[in-house]
């Protein structure tokens, strides 16, 4: 049975990398859990955290209020202390080639389902008074994404949204964290279908490094981190002073399909 005195987190998209790593945080940081993702593994990541806290698995598909309810209903009512909404998805390939089924299920998940989990507990958090939210955006959100058009904008508004929503419960006890990584050594980009790009074949940061950056933020109270190595500060740096247009190309040349076998 959880201690009720104990801290309490709920982590989405905890069955890999980056959410994987921000439930082993919190296990390590004294927080029980609860985790969900719309992969099976998600149960083997409890199995191998049971022994540190309380920790319950669900799977679900976050893209759904449903799915978020069935995940909502699994924590019984407890107080939720930690919020770390970090489900996602991308999708490789030209807009007008993707099934736009799988775009809007991008859409879905990264902002639909995001929002109302974060709307339910961060109301959750306000009647309880405080709590702690951390959100996975994107440095992808800074740039116009060819060939990941969807996904980018997508984050964009995550990373948009973080923001605002940080100024709004500024007088509150609820602290909002954006955590921006760049490219990650997850199953994002063979999910996404970025194999064949230049990108899905680069060395990419470390996920155990991203998620603590992010969650020592989440800690500290902190406005976001852009997490991983210095490119990725660099990158977002120059899409300060770069067109739109040059943004959109220097992607391309990572993002389009086949580019790997001219990298």
């Amino acid at each position: 049975m959880a201690d009720v005195a104990r801290k309490f987190a709920i982590v989405t998209g905890a069955s890999s990398g980056i959410g994987l790593e921000l439930a082993r945080c919190c296990a390590r940081g004294g927080y029980d859990l609860l985790i969900a993702a719309d992969d099976p593994k998600v149960n083997d990541v409890a199995s191998e955290l049971g022994g540190q806290c309380a920790v319950d698995a669900v799977l679900a598909d976050l893209s759904t209020t449903d799915g978020v309810d069935q995940l909502l209903a699994a924590a019984k009512g407890r107080r939720v202390d930690a919020l770390l909404a970090n489900a996602g998805h991308g999708l490789g390939k030209g807009f007008l080639d993707q099934d736009f089924g799988a775009a809007r299920h991008v859409i879905d998940t990264n902002i639909t389902g995001t929002l109302y989990l974060i709307h339910k507990c961060g109301n959750a958090m306000r009647a309880q008074g405080g709590g702690r939210i951390l959100i996975t955006g994107s440095i992808a959100g800074f740039m116009p994404g060819s060939f990941q058009a969807v996904y980018n904008g997508t984050k964009a508004f995550v990373d948009s949204f973080a923001a605002a929503l940080r100024n709004e419960l500024k007088d509150t006890n609820i602290t909002v964290t954006c955590l921006m990584p760049g490219a990650t050594e997850t199953e994002f980009f063979e999910r996404a279908g970025l194999m064949d790009t230049k990108i899905g074949q680069e060395k990419k940061d470390d996920p155990a490094e991203v998620a603590r950056q992010g969650y020592e933020a989440m800690e500290k109270g902190e406005a976001g981190v852009i997490a991983g190595s210095w490119s990725n500060t660099f990158q977002v740096a120059m899409s300060r002073v770069m067109s739109s247009e040059r943004m959109a190309e220097q992607h391309r040349k990572q993002t389009e399909p086949g580019s790997a076998e001219t990298a």
